[in-house]
């Protein structure tokens, strides 16, 4: 490359880089912090819901960086979140794709509830469903109080997250391991929001995405009760503790 042609390049180069940082600008004073944060707030009263046909997508998400990827454990087997390791005690309120017309879309989770109702469940403990790492654990809106999200690899090398909300009580910090059945949260109410219940959520994929509890479309929502009876891994009356769970308090 002759000099004349090189210092042609770097002048356009500056330029078209200058150019990036002031469309960046204006995306983001422009589109609203709301768009474009992965934890922005929501108002408490509208309803959370994901984008329908045509919207561009909810941009809050954080893709995994490959360490996470790298430290998530295999898991080998899924239990329910609430309750006995079948169970036991528990009842979906408002189960996965349910129609809410209140809220204008579909639930993209189960609602699960103690056998009582209401908040008679109230700081009951909240179980990791299976083996993960805690890629998330804060409160990201008024709408969905605090948030618990692990990350799982399955037999098969799928990357599934699971999430927790509505939490009362959080009891794990991100990049910590936990062990399928370790108790990592209470119910809670979203602070005052709803009646006691755990929102539960699966989904497909290797990022971090809040989105919504509402939509016009799963995207990458599974059938929360329907993947764990698939992914159980053993009987419905066999009750083991995870090996991860053994090895990990042996190692304290």
């Amino acid at each position: 490359m002759s000099p004349r042609t090189a210092n042609l390049l770097f002048p356009a180069a500056l330029l078209c880089g200058v150019g990036m940082v002031v469309a960046a600008w204006w995306r983001v004073t422009h589109d609203g912090p709301q768009r474009i944060h992965f934890s922005g707030p929501q108002a408490a009263a509208a309803p959370l819901a994901m984008p329908a046909d045509g919207e561009p997508p909810d941009l809050r998400l954080r893709a995994l960086t490959p360490w996470q990827l790298a430290r998530t454990p295999v898991a080998t087997r899924f239990d329910p979140p609430l309750g006995g390791e079948s169970s036991a005690l528990v009842y979906n309120a408002q189960p996965f794709w349910e129609m809410n017309e209140r809220r204008r879309g579909h639930h993209t989770g189960d609602d699960l509830n103690g056998i009582g109702g209401m908040n008679t469940d109230l700081g009951d403990p909240v179980f990791a469903t299976a083996d993960g790492l805690v890629v998330y654990a804060g409160d990201p809106s008024p709408g969905w109080g605090n948030i618990v999200i692990l990350n799982h690899r399955t037999a098969a090398g799928e990357c599934l997250q699971s999430m927790y909300a509505h939490l009362d009580r959080i009891d794990v910090t991100p990049g910590e391991w936990v062990a399928r059945g370790w108790r990592i949260a209470t119910v809670g109410t979203a602070h005052g929001m709803y009646p006691a219940h755990l929102h539960f959520e699966i989904r497909r994929g290797d990022g971090v995405d809040i989105g919504g509890g509402y939509g016009q479309q799963p995207l990458n929502r599974l059938d929360p009760a329907a993947t764990v009876r698939a992914l159980r891994g053993a009987a419905a009356d066999d009750l083991a503790p995870s090996p991860l769970g053994v090895a990990l308090r042996a190692g304290r």
